[in-house]
């Protein structure tokens, strides 16, 4: 199962900040701190991640195309799916994958992906200002 949104923002900026570990606070609903090696992910990154209820669980990138998506396993078990669709220099469309079993996560990768519209729409606001 899937959901996405579009934005209006490049698609390069969508997948910087769908990679970039130390920004996954601001737009995961369930995410409150993240721990790795590498500042953006990468094919087998590694890493933990905080909870919202103070668990750190283990991850680990299993799929990754750069630029396109990016796929993860969360305390041994396969999560979320990524991936950047560009609509055209300056549009692009952001979708989440879940696996059948985790279904009821769909709303929360709804509001993550609510949240990633909402972040870029405004920095690309405050880009085309200082331009």
């Amino acid at each position: 199962m899937e959901t996405s949104v579009e934005i209006l923002a490049p698609a390069s900026a969508a997948w910087k900040l769908l990679t970039d570990t130390s920004r996954w606070p601001e737009w995961g609903p369930l995410v409150s701190r993240v721990e790795s090696a590498e500042q953006y992910i990468d094919p087998g990154s590694i890493g933990r991640v905080q909870t919202i209820i103070v668990v750190w669980l283990p991850f680990r990138v299993t799929e990754f195309v750069a630029g396109k998506c990016w796929d993860w396993e969360v305390a041994g078990m396969p999560a979320t799916g990524h991936r950047v669709e560009s609509l055209g220099p300056d549009r692009c469309r952001v979708v989440f994958k879940v696996p059948l079993l985790a279904i009821p996560y769909l709303a929360v990768c709804r509001l993550a992906a609510q949240r990633i519209r909402s972040i870029l729409e405004q920095e690309q606001l405050i880009n085309e200002q200082h331009r």
